[in-house]
């Protein structure tokens, strides 16, 4: 049976947050995981949903996914799209799956948003994904590092007053 890749929508969403566990599992942050299908179908709809995501399924099985959203880079001048998440089911492994996932987000965001680019992270660990983002030509920024600001020290920061 031949993998079909479709754009997902909150149908999907107990799909994605399944494969989204799995990925967690992977990467040995399964302790860290806490999205549920309830919230990713909430923040698929709406008039401005915050993410969008294609799936990936054999003969109706999920497969593998991209989850990505808008991204403005004002280096570049132009927006593009961030992919937050990208999973491959094993036996989907090698296949030329995840680049298709990939080629199928870019697709998506150029239509959608006029997207000219992607970014991604990749975990420090998984030197395998960044053989494969780095054979696809993705390449490391040196000069950025992500930083992440949650927590009491996001509402502490949400709690300040802009100035008048």
């Amino acid at each position: 049976m031949a993998v079909a890749i479709t754009i997902a929508g909150e149908a999907d969403a107990e799909a994605l947050a399944d494969m989204l566990a799995a990925l967690a599992q992977e990467l040995g942050g399964r302790d860290r995981f806490h999205s549920t299908a309830a919230t990713l179908a909430r923040h698929f709809s709406g008039p401005r949903p915050f993410f969008h995501a294609v799936i990936a399924r054999d003969g109706g099985t999920p497969a593998g996914f991209a989850l990505f959203f808008p991204h403005f880079s004002t280096w570049r001048g132009q927006p593009g799209a961030y992919v937050q998440d990208l999973w491959v089911s094993p036996p989907g492994r090698g296949t030329g799956l995840g680049e298709r996932l990939l080629a199928a987000s870019a697709r998506h965001a150029a239509e959608d948003w006029r997207a000219a680019y992607l970014m991604l992270s990749v975990d420090a660990a998984n030197s395998g994904a960044r053989r494969f983002y780095e054979r696809l030509g993705f390449r490391l920024q040196a000069d950025d590092r992500p930083m992440a600001l949650d927590g009491t020290a996001f509402a502490r920061l949400r709690c300040v007053e802009a100035l008048a």
